[in-house]
C-alpha cells in the first residue's frame, strides 16, 4: 500500500478492507487450519504528523488442544495499532536508527506490505498455549482417557 499522500497531509486517511485468502497464507506451523480468510478492517490516519493504524484483525482457526488433543474452532478478533514512519529514503534528512524498531513501522519508499504485517500481527498474538476451554482436564498420563468426558480407574 502507497502511503506517500498520507505521510505529506496531516488529517488525511485511508480505509482499510482487506482479506488474506487462504491459499496465499502458504504454510504458518502450529497455527491451525484457517476456516475464514485473514481479515483485517480499520485505517490508517495523519494525525499533526504522526501516521498510525487503528484496526481489528479476524480469523477463524480450527486448533489442537493442547491438554486433550481435541480439535475445536476459534474465532479470533484481535486489535492492531502501529505508528508507521518514513524509511530514510522518504524523510528528508530524518534518521530512523533514533527510534526503537519494536515500537514503529518502517515504510521505505512510503510503502506498507498490509499482508505481511496482518501475518505477523497474528502470529504474534495467538496464545502459546491452546486450550479448548479453561477448564479442559486433559487425558489421563496413565491411560490416555480424555478426563472431560469423564474419570478413569487410575487412581491419579
Amino acid at each position: 500500500m502507497k502511503l506517500r499522500q498520507l505521510f505529506d497531509r496531516e488529517g488525511d486517511k485511508k480505509d482499510i478492507y482487506l482479506d488474506i485468502p487462504n491459499d496465499e497464507l502458504g504454510e504458518l506451523s502450529g497455527v491451525g487450519t484457517f476456516l475464514t480468510p485473514i481479515s483485517l478492517r480499520g485505517d490508517i490516519k495523519n494525525r499533526a504528523g504522526i501516521v498510525e493504524t487503528d484496526c481489528v484483525l479476524s480469523v477463524t482457526l480450527r486448533r489442537i488442544c493442547d491438554r486433550c488433543l481435541n480439535e475445536f474452532n476459534r474465532e479470533y478478533n484481535i486489535p492492531v495499532k502501529h505508528t508507521l514512519i518514513r524509511g530514510a529514503d522518504g524523510a528528508d534528512g530524518f534518521e530512523p536508527a533514533v527510534l526503537d524498531d519494536n515500537e514503529y513501522i518502517v515504510c521505505d519508499n512510503d510503502t506498507l506490505d498490509v499482508n505481511e504485517l496482518a501475518i505477523q500481527d497474528l502470529l504474534l498474538s495467538l496464545p502459546t498455549k491452546t486450550l479448548c476451554r479453561e477448564d479442559c482436564k486433559g487425558l489421563c498420563p496413565v491411560c490416555g482417557q480424555d478426563l472431560n468426558l469423564g474419570g478413569c480407574d487410575c487412581n491419579v
